[in-house]
């Protein structure tokens, strides 16, 4: 079901048929804001452990007032997102939307997203300026949220394919960080995949690097908080300039895109790697053959490039901004200019692609 089926129907008429479709969009985009208050404030989830409610039970469990419970129960209920029982006035959240808005353990989680809307949002003055002048918008200018927002959107993904099946797909890496290897995880953000790797591999010495600080402080709370913080270390560091030679590994999830100047990120990769090291470079599985196709992941993605990526890559100002749709041709041609000579796409999902790059 989407936006353009929930409630209309085409009326032949080619102007009232977009200007609904666009008022569907309209109404995608304000209920975004419903969903970021129902992860945030764990309405989804007393909804998922308790079962069908009524607005003064889900206020109660949640801590919410009544009224405000009722109001975005009708929200959610218009959207075709919960259920509700007329005779006895209780919502229910279907079992098939649970895994998506209330089990943050579940791939296909994706509520956590839509926390990041404040950040974007936020930024749009700044954004609407950088379109006239051709300047960027950092990620520095965004609030933090956009931080934990996008890193809540990639985690489910990370956490069910990058150690059964990403890390497996790169040849020998994954035996040389049960001996001991080194990591390097650049762009690591929040530091959801440099944990996983640190948790898997006690062996490995494991650094995170993000030229945020923000973010960097809440990876470091979050290794504290798992009891890692004596087996990775993160710091602030862009991808041209972080620290350390010889790594086994580098990793670099869906960043390069973001980068001014992803040639030098790549020369910077190839001379920390040792001789028989590795960079695994996972990106948006999306190309430029794809603006024009309607597929979910498209849409989420030059949506993004338009307002987040691009933007972010801009502000470096670098020679060379790519946005979020590139492709595999492009990245193959930055790794060969940073004097790569194996490149192959060793594995990938709808949404993400993953590349093996050698010396």
């Amino acid at each position: 079901m989407t936006d353009e089926t929930i409630g209309t129907e085409a009326t032949g008429d080619p102007v009232t048929d977009f200007h609904q479709r666009v008022i569907g969009d309209a109404a995608a985009a304000v209920r975004g804001l419903t969903v970021s208050l129902g992860e945030r404030l764990g309405l989804y989830r007393a909804l998922a452990v308790h079962g069908p409610q009524t607005p003064a039970e889900l206020a109660r469990r949640t801590g919410v007032t009544v009224r405000y419970a009722e109001e975005w129960l009708h929200a959610q209920l218009s959207a075709g997102y919960v259920e509700r029982h007329p005779s006895s006035n209780k919502y229910t959240l279907p079992d098939a939307h649970v895994p998506v808005l209330a089990n943050p353990s579940a791939p296909t989680f994706a509520a956590g997203f839509f926390t990041a809307l404040k950040a974007l949002y936020a930024t749009e003055d700044l954004l609407t300026e950088a379109y006239r002048t051709g300047d960027g918008v950092g990620w520095a200018e965004h609030d933090p949220a956009l931080d934990t927002g996008m890193g809540s959107f990639f985690r489910p993904t990370y956490q069910h394919r990058l150690l059964p099946d990403w890390l497996p797909s790169l040849h020998g890496v994954t035996e040389k960080l049960a001996h001991g290897g080194s990591v390097a995880d650049v762009g690591c953000g929040v530091g959801d995949t440099t944990r996983l790797i640190a948790q898997a591999y006690p062996n490995a010495r494991v650094y995170g690097f993000d030229y945020s600080e923000d973010a960097i402080s809440i990876a470091r709370q979050l290794a504290e908080d798992e009891g890692l913080s004596e087996r990775v270390v993160f710091d602030v560091a862009s991808a041209d300039d972080y620290p350390g030679s010889g790594y086994d590994l580098v990793t670099f999830f869906n960043c390069l895109h973001d980068m001014g100047d992803p040639v030098t990120a790549a020369q910077h990769v190839h001379k920390s790697l040792d001789p028989d090291g590795t960079w695994m470079l996972v990106e948006s599985n999306v190309s430029p053959a794809d603006i024009d196709t309607h597929t979910p992941a498209a849409h989420m993605f030059m949506a993004l490039s338009a307002v987040m990526c691009l933007p972010v890559a801009v502000a470096q100002r670098g020679p060379k901004a790519l946005g979020n749709h590139s492709g595999e041709k492009a990245f193959r041609g930055i790794a060969e200019e940073a004097g790569f000579t194996r490149f192959r796409r060793a594995s990938e999902t709808p949404v993400n692609a993953v590349y093996e790059v050698r010396p």
